[in-house]
């Protein structure tokens, strides 16, 4: 049988939740120098057409999905 309380939240983690919240979201570092001359300089072409298609798509979106 399932422990009733299983899906109770504690003030344990109310209060880390809180922290989190409260903390800083940065970036860690900026990449290395090995790290960006590894990095792709160029996109595939169908990649970006469907990114393109994505793109136009969310923005039309209506509904449950749409963001306002």
């Amino acid at each position: 049988m399932a422990d009733p309380t299983e899906d109770q939240v504690t003030d344990d983690t109310v209060r880390a939740d809180e922290a989190d919240a409260a903390a800083a979201h940065d970036a860690d570092r900026p990449p290395t120098p090995e790290e960006e001359a590894a990095a792709p300089t160029e996109v595939d072409p169908q990649v970006a057409e469907a990114y393109e298609a994505a793109m136009e798509r969310g923005a039309a979106v209506k509904g449950e999905g749409q963001i306002d």
